[in-house]
């Protein structure tokens, strides 16, 4: 039987041409978009350094509709909104692109993710933390978790704060145990503000077991047992205390002599404060010192041996305080200048963002940090 190549004659050249065209459509078609793309893009620019926001997210809406690959566009978009504080712009471009039904799954986490950050710079709270729930299983879930866990400390929501604390230390994002203490300190503020000092011994009885190397259970537990009336248990707590968070002493130095005086122990005190200060040297220890001194002149003695070993214009002002000048009125009025020179030496400054103040504070109100405030004073640092 003969083949009849004839029709290959005819085919080849059909399908070349055929070929041929759909290549040339679909050129056509590549171009139009990359001339349209561009143009949508400079548009958008264009608005933006006019400051015209709302226009210009309109024109990078259009240019990102259809192209999944111009995703990063929006995020770019919407954190820089959120630097600016401009939170409502930031939420929409965010929103827009969940609302997509072709991003990826990543893209998806990500832009939940980052919606629940402009909640939560904008401090819409509630919003926030619902956004942040559904990034769970996600590759944002200990970031996720990190953001509840700040949002609860700001509401002061302590029960879940503990948590979402111990669920990120059973994930290894790390130690929380001291955080976990200080969440049963502050309960235990509470559960005492309202008259429940039973609930309030067990919570701090909680705390230093969990994180014995912490100063402020201890110090806590002391107040609470002497307001109680137990003195004995209050100066075992501080022992306690000089005994495992030795950093920690100079806060509980003053409420130390008080016991001591109490209890007759000025002595046995006595010694352990001047071991303590030995070794490190502090002002309030050298304050409580004079506090236990049985006269004026032993406690003007700590005072200078104080000043032999560190120069300090506050101790040197308190030991002035007791010297007579020739001048009775050049003595109130040079004791008043070194008192107002000397008063922001005494203050407490965080280590993490330098914020300074009168008391002492376990968490930052300037940067939320945990203890970050060193038991010494500014001039000590």
């Amino acid at each position: 039987m003969d083949i009849d190549f004839t029709w290959l004659l005819w085919g080849l050249p059909l399908a070349f041409a055929l070929g041929w065209v759909a290549s040339r459509l679909d050129l056509r078609q590549w171009r139009m978009e990359s001339r349209q793309t561009p143009k949508a893009y400079f548009r958008g620019l264009n608005h933006l350094l006019n400051e015209q926001q709302d226009q210009a997210i309109d024109a990078f809406i259009e240019a990102v509709q259809g192209d999944p690959d111009t995703a990063e566009l929006h995020f770019a978009l919407g954190n820089l909104f959120r630097r600016r504080g401009d939170y409502d712009r930031a939420v929409r471009v965010h929103e827009h692109l969940l609302a997509r039904a072709d991003i990826r799954h990543k893209d998806r986490d990500r832009a939940q993710h980052a919606l629940a950050m402009d909640f939560l710079k904008a401090g819409l709270l509630d919003r926030a933390e619902a956004a942040l729930g559904k990034l769970d299983g996600s590759a944002f879930e200990g970031e996720a978790l990190l953001a509840l866990l700040s949002i609860y400390e700001r509401s002061r929501d302590w029960p879940n704060a503990q948590k979402v604390a111990q669920k990120l230390e059973a994930a290894q994002q790390g130690s929380f145990t001291p955080r976990l203490a200080h969440y049963l300190c502050e309960e235990s503020d509470i559960a005492r503000s309202n008259g429940d000092a039973t609930r309030a011994l067990a919570l701090l009885e909680d705390a230093v077991q969990r994180a014995p190397q912490l100063a402020r259970p201890w110090l806590a537990l002391a107040s609470l047992k002497a307001q109680t009336g137990d003195a004995s248990g209050a100066y075992k707590a501080l022992l306690a205390l000089s005994d495992k968070a030795p950093q920690g002493l100079p806060l509980a130095a003053s409420s130390m002599v008080e016991l001591a005086k109490h209890l007759h122990k000025e002595t046995e005190t006595a010694v352990l404060l001047q071991a303590a200060h030995e070794h490190a040297p502090s002002l309030d220890i050298t304050e409580a010192l004079a506090k236990l001194a049985p006269d004026a002149a032993t406690a003007r003695a700590r005072y200078l041996g104080h000043l032999e070993r560190e120069p300090s214009l506050v101790i040197a002002t308190q030991w002035l305080a007791g010297e007579t000048l020739s001048d009775p009125v050049a003595q109130a009025q040079v004791l008043k200048a070194l008192e107002q020179a000397s008063n922001p030496l005494k203050r407490y400054r965080c280590a993490a963002c330098g914020f300074e103040a009168r008391q002492h504070f376990w968490q930052c109100p300037g940067c939320q940090s945990w203890d970050s405030y060193p038991a010494r004073r500014v001039e000590e640092l």
